[in-house]
């Protein structure tokens, strides 16, 4: 009960700061849906955050309880499996929760896809299309989950461009299934995780820590109250998970944005049209009202890819690299 509380609580202090950013996307006619259908799916995050923490929290203050002194080490063999189990179970257990999904039917493109696929060596089960419509007007496509589930995944939005602009964004999502980044993505995720939780050890038994918490009252003894496996820590153990994940996104967002480049090249590699790939990035960048230019702050704590001049320029540079006819530069909306 702790643990829905304290989420929930958090859940409610957001809301005003979802309801304006809702609006922003309104305003700008990013989003398609009801205010209604937009609260069902906060609702929906709401209660897979009650599972997902429910579930991490009552494994976590068992071990805390069973084993007072080593509980780290199970937990952070604990964390290491659920992070892994969840990568793998993400795409047929969560994303069906937000959007419903049909295979792509018979045609030039899905032909196309599945050939290009075969070409770059990634296999693949299906090529589906989600209902993004009904909540967006943005572009976009990944290739989802490992072995016999892996699919690529279009928004029915991307189904008005031309086939060679859904080609340029599918060749780049393939460079992510052919460099296993989802793969090495989990299990560096993983680790950190693990280590993680083996610094949360020392915090969760610092007296001072949990003096300042409330969870051991002032003037009391050292030992006195549950320290760590008192339930009223629950909400020091997601202050420190919300602090540490601000802590770490600057790092994970470095290795994302050059992760996305390494991508965007092997798009470039496999389909060899770097005006086509120019003239998608142009497009999601007006679709999506990117920021061109982010201040350096900006491009620190947030951006995982990098901005759409820069891959616009890239690809010149590929083209020139390869001798192929150089795109013009684009400007104008």
């Amino acid at each position: 009960m702790a643990t829905v509380a304290v989420t929930t609580l958090l859940w409610v202090v957001g809301l005003p700061f979802d309801v304006w950013g809702e609006t922003v996307l309104r305003d700008y006619g990013l989003s398609t849906q009801s205010w209604s259908a937009w609260f069902v799916d906060e609702l929906k995050s709401l209660g897979l955050t009650w599972v997902v923490y429910g579930i991490v929290l009552l494994l976590l203050y068992a071990l805390v309880r069973r084993f007072p002194r080593y509980w780290w080490t199970g937990a952070a063999a604990g964390a290491f499996t659920l992070v892994v189990a969840a990568s793998f179970a993400y795409p047929v257990v969560v994303e069906p929760v937000f959007n419903e999904f049909h295979s792509l039917p018979q045609g030039r493109l899905r032909t196309e896809l599945l050939a290009m696929a075969e070409r770059d060596g990634v296999p693949v089960e299906d090529v589906l299309v989600a209902d993004a419509s009904r909540r967006t007007t943005s572009l976009n496509a990944y290739v989802s989950g490992f072995g016999s589930t892996r699919r690529i995944v279009l928004y029915d939005t991307l189904l008005e461009s031309p086939p060679e602009r859904v080609e340029s964004i599918v060749g780049h999502e393939l460079g992510h299934a052919d460099s296993r980044d989802v793969l090495w993505g989990t299990l560096v995720g993983a680790l950190a995780v693990a280590g993680a939780v083996c610094l949360l050890y020392p915090l969760m038994t610092s007296p001072r820590l949990l003096r300042r918490a409330g969870v051991v009252p002032r003037g009391a003894a050292d030992g006195d109250g549950g320290g760590a496996a008192d339930p009223r820590s629950v909400a020091l153990v997601l202050a420190l998970v919300a602090v540490g994940m601000q802590v770490g996104a600057p790092v994970q967002n470095l290795v994302s944005r050059r992760i996305e480049a390494r991508a965007d090249v092997h798009a470039l590699d496999l389909t060899r049209d770097p005006r086509t790939f120019v003239s998608m990035q142009h497009e999601l960048s007006v679709r999506n009202i990117s920021d061109l230019s982010p201040n350096p702050v900006e491009r620190f704590l947030w951006m995982t890819h990098p901005a759409g001049p820069e891959r616009i320029a890239m690809a010149r540079d590929w083209a020139r690299l390869h001798g192929v006819r150089v795109p013009p530069p684009r400007t104008g909306g």
